[in-house]
């Protein structure tokens, strides 16, 4: 592990994870690593209860981790990995939290509506278990732990981000940090590691028209999930009810056909 963002989501983090793997810092972890590998949720929920877990073995492959989850363990990451950066990034509080609050909360309230909604949600991780994956990690370590299950309370939640970050410029050696507005571009980034500055624009990802299509998707997911559930089941119950019971016309012609051959002696079939 080269870099640790310590930065909570939609403050730039996907921008960063692109830009650092362009300058060559190796494989980032997010997030969405859960989609594809929705196993780890085991790690996380183990990490959140406090108990003992291999970072290095978890992290073997890759070269950055920003985002949630692994910067609600920020502190655990620089003792695991003592030679590692951190990078904080921030953003104006207010508008942090109306884009965290119109885009990644939404999960939150798919998998926390009403009673045929969760049903939805939780069919739909028969077909896609990290969407429910990231749902529990979520729920858990940013909603409920980050902030105590108050988030719609915007002056809690600004107040909880804004204590991480001065909690995060505290902790962290001056050295070892550094402070960066995705704003800024590329100067404090290489500048910060001592790099060229790379000949391509810096990559401005996921903003929250981007982010809310993100969104609409697992929606619809979860959405058709039960759909498709239904479906399998009544095409399934419509295949043994005729398996068991043919149709009138295929019994008399099948029975026409075995009592003609019996009386003549023949064998049925």
């Amino acid at each position: 592990m080269k870099v640790i963002g310590a930065g909570f989501g939609r403050t730039g983090t996907t921008s960063l994870k692109a830009a650092l793997e362009a300058l060559g810092f190796g494989s980032a972890y997010y997030m969405t690593e859960v989609f594809t590998h929705p196993e780890h949720v085991e790690f996380w929920e183990a990490a959140r209860r406090g108990e003992r877990v291999d970072w290095e073995a978890f992290f073997s492959g890759y070269g950055v981790a920003v985002d949630w989850p692994a910067c609600a363990f920020y502190g655990e990451l620089m003792e695991a990995f003592p030679e590692a950066a951190v990078i904080l990034t921030v953003r104006d509080p207010e508008r942090w939290y109306e884009s965290t609050l119109s885009t990644i909360y939404g999960i939150r309230k798919v998998s926390a509506g009403p009673a045929p909604v969760r049903l939805a949600f939780a069919l739909a991780s028969l077909f896609a278990p990290g969407v429910t994956g990231i749902a529990r990690l979520a729920d858990g370590i940013v909603w409920n732990d980050t902030f105590d299950g108050r988030f719609e309370d915007r002056r809690h939640a600004i107040e909880t981000f804004e204590r991480h970050n001065e909690q995060v410029r505290r902790r962290v050696p001056p050295e070892r940090l550094l402070v960066y507005d995705v704003r800024e571009g590329w100067s404090p980034l290489c500048e910060f590691f001592g790099v060229e500055v790379p000949d391509r624009p810096f990559p401005h990802l996921n903003d929250t028209r981007e982010m809310r299509r993100r969104l609409l998707g697992l929606v619809a997911v979860s959405a058709a999930a039960p759909v498709l559930v239904l479906a399998a089941i009544a095409a399934l119950a419509l295949f043994v009810r005729r398996a068991l019971n043919p149709p009138a016309a295929v019994r008399r012609r099948s029975g026409g056909r075995g009592v003609r051959r019996w009386a003549s002696g023949g064998p049925l079939q």
